[in-house]
């Protein structure tokens, strides 16, 4: 859902009219023109400011999808307000389209983070479309923002979910069983709880018999069968194993157990679980 969500990020054209805008310009003249030409627009979200040295504490508590910034300002000019912004920006996109009548300003405008500029005079058609790109880019990427935010929770939440369903598993397979085991792919035991070990043919010594002495012989044709399915990879439920002890009573065994694989179908090894059946003699 997410990816999907990626592909077809787009936006009612009316989301662009409720942009939040900011006018930086010692000029009220200048100020006043482009507030009556983005009302006729259609935005109605539009405010304004002679001071430039209120644009970086305005931005800070709105939060605006765009400054229009007037380069050529007292006390505090434009490229003093972007440095400014930069600083203090949350982020590393700055939406900021600067104003000037010098073209000589404009590389060095882009180079301070400026993401677009308009020549003055204005151009009342080139403001317009300017300013509706401008807006277009910067609702997409605060769409963008919006689901990279959504995507990195979501791995959060799923890995939180993995981890707690794991503990479980490996709770309940500990509670419901006399051993558990996991196998890496080269066959080494990873994790082991009871006497699988023995069981499966790896060498073991009962420490409670007498003088060291191995524990009884097991019934080798089901051994062989059960290491077989494993080296084939197969899973297997209810397993039965048997051996006879040195004081001639037979224990039985019932295992289950299943191949482990990663996300690339990869065989990584082997978990499996058993309870030792009722001794007879």
């Amino acid at each position: 859902m997410l990816s999907r969500g990626v592909s077809n990020m787009t936006f009612d054209p009316s989301d662009i009219l409720k942009a939040s805008i900011l006018i930086v310009d010692d000029q009220p003249s200048n100020i006043l023109l482009l507030e009556q030409l983005l009302a006729q627009a259609g935005y109605h979200n539009v405010s304004s400011t002679t001071n430039s040295r209120e644009a970086c504490s305005l931005h800070g508590k709105n939060v605006y999808d765009l400054i229009l910034l007037d380069l050529q300002m007292p006390g505090m000019d434009g490229f003093q307000v972007m440095e400014a912004l930069r600083t203090h920006e949350a982020e590393s996109y700055l939406p900021v389209i600067v104003l000037t009548a010098q073209p000589d300003h404009k590389v060095r405008a882009l180079q301070c983070g400026a993401k677009d500029f308009i020549s003055k005079p204005f151009d009342l058609v080139e403001v317009k479309t300017r300013i509706h790109n401008m807006l277009e880019v910067r609702l997409l990427y605060k769409q963008l923002q919006n689901y990279n935010t959504l995507l990195e929770q979501t791995v959060e939440e799923r890995t939180a979910e993995l981890r707690e369903s794991e503990a479980r598993y490996r709770c309940l397979m500990e509670l419901a069983s006399d051993w558990y085991w996991e196998q890496d792919e080269t066959g080494n035991f990873t994790k082991v709880a009871g006497p699988v070990l023995e069981m499966l043919g790896i060498p073991f010594v009962d420490m409670a018999a007498k003088d060291g002495q191995a524990m009884g012989s097991w019934d080798e044709v089901a051994r062989g069968e059960l290491q077989a399915r494993i080296a084939a990879r197969q899973p297997f439920l209810d397993f039965v194993l048997s051996r006879v002890n040195s004081d001639g009573s037979r224990q039985r065994y019932q295992v289950s157990g299943e191949p482990v694989f990663n996300r690339s179908c990869g065989y990584i090894g082997y978990r499996g679980i058993g309870v030792e059946l009722t001794a007879t003699t």
